[in-house]
């Protein structure tokens, strides 16, 4: 696993602010003799050892590997970093209580990434595992996908009065740009191609119901408004192929892998809550673990239904 870039960046400009606001009379805070500085500024130097590490994380290169434009930016970037950075340090932003909520939480989420690549190293996910969790993630996959068309309209009444025009013969794509509040319309209210775990339990339910030609002769309620409904087609709906998604099975299993590593944690830490997140209260102090651990990371290796920027999703 690698850091995410923006959290480097995040973190890069932490650790500039630190670096600044320990060292206020202008004394490196790492030792210029392990890592010679590249620049300073107002006296606090920019090691070599991070300039390296920045150009790593926003290109996943050398800064030999770069032009010198590149290298020229790179370090452009860095200098002002560093001024920006003390300039806050010098203002007490960092004390400000957001700021120091946020730094508290980078720096949270930085070494639980560096623990997690830890404990991972050497425990890559073999064949077997990642067949299995392919198997386990396309069992769950929806087996059909739909193609159909709606009409979104404000009230029942409405929806009513969209059926019975529909009924007398009139064309549901005049319908739907004439009067649909959907963005849709522009299509004549086609939705295109979905699986029905990507729209609102009532119109998913609807949809279901109908035979391919058929639109619902009652109107379908949702939070969006009154939909009339009608069916296109529909296709049985093949899983990728286990090579497209297996970097992202890798993912899922390593985080699997870690999730249990950090549950073992929990199992033997001594944790009291003084909240009850049922009412959002403070307690006098409750032992023992969450009443639900955090969830792992986990994502169907089914590719996406495209988006239909429909009210209807």
């Amino acid at each position: 696993m690698k850091y995410p870039r923006i959290l480097c960046l995040i973190a890069a400009v932490v650790a500039l602010a630190a670096c600044q606001s320990k060292s206020p009379s202008g004394t490196a805070s790492e030792s210029s003799s392990a890592s010679p500085a590249v620049a300073t500024v107002d006296g606090t130097p920019i090691s070599r050892n991070f300039y390296e590490f920045y150009i790593k994380t926003v290109t996943g290169k050398t800064s030999s590997d770069l032009a010198p434009q590149q290298r020229t930016e790179a370090l452009d970037n860095l200098i002002r970093a560093q001024l920006i950075a003390s300039q806050a340090v010098k203002e007490g932003l960092e004390k400000q209580p957001d700021t120091a909520q946020l730094l508290k939480l980078e720096r949270i989420n930085v070494l639980e990434q560096a623990l997690s690549q830890k404990y991972l190293a050497g425990k890559e996910p073999t064949d077997a595992e990642l067949q299995a969790e392919y198997n386990a993630e396309v069992a769950k996959m929806p087996k059909m996908e739909y193609h159909a068309r709606h009409i979104l309209v404000a009230t029942e009444p409405f929806a009513e009065k969209v059926i019975r025009r529909l009924k007398a013969g009139q064309k549901f794509s005049e319908l739907a740009k004439a009067w649909s509040m959907d963005s849709s319309k522009t299509n004549g209210g086609d939705l295109g191609w979905f699986t029905l775990n990507h729209m609102v339990k009532p119109f998913a339910d609807a949809v279901a119901s109908l035979k391919v030609g058929q639109y619902t002769t009652t109107p379908v309620h949702t939070q969006y408004g009154w939909h009339v409904i009608q069916l296109l087609g529909t296709r049985p709906l093949s899983p990728p192929p286990f090579d497209q998604v297996k970097d992202r099975l890798t993912q899922i299993v390593e985080a699997k892998k870690f999730q249990a590593y950090a549950d073992e944690l929990l199992s033997k830490a001594k944790v009291t809550t003084f909240l009850d997140p049922q009412t959002d209260t403070e307690t006098s102090g409750q032992s023992g673990e969450p009443a639900m651990p955090a969830p792992a990371a986990s994502a169907a290796p089914a590719a996406s239904a495209p988006a239909s920027g429909n009210s209807g999703s």
